[in-house]
């Protein structure tokens, strides 16, 4: 199917950003080799790690309020890599400030609490719970309503931007919860490459052993819960999955994982998808290939199950799946890669695929029909945690 006209204009601003980005690089590979060159120097390393604000976005977003970030005043001078990286988060928090605004859909006033758990072995990080229930007066807390389903809930943002802060994903929180009758319980995990992995897995886990021991409290029916992410909180998401079946079984009911990446060693992604758009091959692949470089300390790790939860020695036992993927997104691969892995164990698993849009689709809810289809369809899969 034709790609939607609503993307044109993204498509071409994204495009020019992933051949400049490559221009850029090679240039300054071939600087660094010169022997009578001078040092790239800081400006050069900013130069080669920004974004522009609108090509942000295709690799998926989230806050730089996240644990994975470094605050101003909080430690030592920053070097010059880490100021890039922070510029870069400040732009892409502002760019989705205003998708917001102009293509998404605000979110409803829901009741909300946040918690922040300090496990060992992992940084310290927030939980946001968002009830399906207008905020109450009289500061009553509402335990004492009747439990709900709940799903943990991991962003996106290749690992490396994002947080609950988000503009778009706290709105999307906010009308799945009121939609679903679920509440969405939103981990603020560490980013890469402060924390690479397996720091945000294992944040998601203590997030979900905190769940389950504290539900009761938190007016949660612990009978009733399951996980869901978006693209590299996908990952995470899967990884959850894992962890939980390989440590403590605890009862989860769904997955739902939205583009996910499950295989970080590059094998599964179709790129089929981004030639259809006229993006070569090469650039494509060197750009997803550097959202693994980011949240890897090695290589090697891509192999291991709980970072490529595609790879795992054995899929059975797993929650039942539903897994969303875009025509137009090589990760498209993944999506379907995971579910047939998942249906071959046993597993109930459905994959869908929408066409005619990208990656990033779920956010437009505002003027696309798709990505209003989508969080129907999301709503849809987390209702059945009310069974």
């Amino acid at each position: 199917m034709p790609l939607d006209p609503f993307f044109d204009e993204r498509l071409r601003t994204h495009r020019k950003y992933l051949i400049d980005r490559a221009l850029g690089n090679v240039r300054a590979r071939l600087t660094a080799l010169w022997p009578f060159a001078r040092s790239a120097g800081p400006a050069a390393v900013a130069a080669a790690e920004k974004a522009p604000a609108a090509a942000v976005k295709s690799a998926d977003l989230p806050a730089p309020t996240g644990t994975g970030t470094p605050q101003a005043g909080s430690g030592p001078a920053l070097g010059p890599r880490s100021r890039a990286r922070a510029k870069h988060r400040k732009a892409a928090l502002a760019w989705d400030r205003r998708e917001l605004k102009t293509v998404g859909t605000p979110g409803p006033k829901v009741r909300a609490t946040e918690h922040r758990l300090a496990p060992d072995g992992a940084p310290p990080f927030r939980v946001r719970i968002y009830y399906p229930e207008p905020p109450r007066d009289g500061g009553s807390d509402g335990t004492d309503a009747r439990p709900v389903p709940a799903a943990l809930t991991f962003f996106g943002g290749a690992f490396r931007i994002g947080g609950i802060d988000y503009p778009t994903t706290d709105a999307a929180h906010r009308r799945r919860a009121l939609d679903a009758g679920v509440a969405i319980v939103a981990v603020d995990y560490a980013l890469a490459p402060e924390h690479r992995y397996p720091v945000p897995v294992e944040q998601a886990y203590a997030a979900l052993t905190w769940l389950f021991a504290q539900a009761p409290d938190l007016g949660i029916d612990a009978a009733r819960i399951g996980v869901a992410g978006t693209s590299a909180g996908a990952n995470i998401a899967a990884a959850l999955t894992l962890a939980n079946r390989d440590r403590a079984a605890r009862p989860l009911l769904l997955q739902v994982l939205e583009v996910p990446v499950v295989d970080l060693t590059g094998r599964s992604l179709d790129l089929s998808a981004t030639r259809a758009l006229r993006i070569p091959s090469l650039i494509a692949l060197r750009e997803l290939r550097s959202v693994a470089r980011t949240y890897l300390a090695d290589p090697r790790q891509a192999r291991e199950a709980y970072a490529s939860p595609l790879l795992a020695s054995s899929h059975e036992g797993l929650p039942p799946a539903v897994i969303l993927t875009a025509e137009y997104d090589p990760l498209r691969g993944d999506g379907d890669a995971y579910g047939a892995a998942l249906r071959r164990a046993g597993v109930d698993a459905s994959v869908v695929r929408y066409q005619g849009v990208t990656h990033d689709t779920p956010i437009f809810t505002g003027v696309l029909p798709a990505a209003r289809r989508w969080h129907e369809d999301v709503v849809t899969a987390l209702r059945r945690l009310h069974a």
